[in-house]
């Protein structure tokens, strides 16, 4: 950027802008007598470099990068992708941040799990995404499986339970 300053009063500034339009500025004032004193154009101080204020227009809003990433993590459970996992490699969406998300806005997600627990001993737990893996762990079909959760059931010493996940 450029001034117009007078060479008799340097503290004096008229106008501000790029050089040549400054230049036409001051001819046209001077030559129809609006400035009858003699002026140059001087380049303006530059401003120092503020790292801070131009990292912060540079950050994007919270409030819009959560929309944008809930509205892509519900694109992509009513694409077909119903686990965490899924969801986060469909959306390049870190798999915590997808997890977190879901928690904080309550996203309605098919999103629970199998759990197996050792009739007489409480502390063996088994617990799965998917209800085959769950089948092949205690050898019981998936048919008694999915019967026993729905009452709380046992099948092969263990009971059965459908826990939904955040």
């Amino acid at each position: 950027m450029y001034a117009v300053k007078t060479i008799d009063q340097r503290h004096k500034v008229l106008a501000t802008g790029d050089e040549p339009e400054l230049h036409r500025l001051v001819l046209a004032k001077y030559q129809h007598g609006e400035w009858q004193f003699p002026v140059v154009i001087e380049e303006e101080a530059a401003k120092p470099w503020d790292d801070a204020a131009y990292l912060a227009s540079m950050k994007q809003d919270s409030k819009q990068g959560e929309r944008e990433d809930i509205k892509a993590i519900r694109q992509a459970h009513k694409h077909g992708k119903h686990t965490l996992r899924q969801i986060a490699e469909s959306t390049a969406i870190e798999l915590n941040r997808v997890k977190d998300l879901v928690h904080k806005y309550s996203l309605p997600l098919t999103n629970d799990y199998w759990r197996a627990e050792k009739y007489n001993n409480p502390d063996e737990v088994i617990a799965y995404q998917t209800l085959a893996r769950l089948c092949k762990r205690i050898d019981a079909p998936e048919f008694s499986i999915r019967q026993a959760s729905m009452s709380n059931g046992v099948v092969n010493g263990y009971y059965i339970s459908r826990v939904p996940k955040v």
